[in-house]
């Protein structure tokens, strides 16, 4: 699943992709999502991706360092 680019996409495709990328698997041995975010929710850590303000790729990096 590739996130959608900030040129071609709406606030709300962005959204919805945080929203779906990042959805509880309820099986946090296996999965490591919660891990990535250390509890902290994907919206608002994504939120420059999701206004448009900075590329997905971006956020990414700034939040695993």
């Amino acid at each position: 699943m590739t996130p959608p680019d900030i040129d071609q996409s709406t606030r709300e495709e962005r959204l919805a992709y945080v929203r779906k990328a990042w959805q509880c698997m309820h099986n946090c041995e296996l999965c490591g999502k919660c891990h990535v975010l250390k509890g902290r929710n994907a919206e608002t850590l994504y939120a420059e991706y999701i206004e448009g303000r900075k590329p997905y790729r971006d956020v990414t990096l700034e939040i695993r360092k």
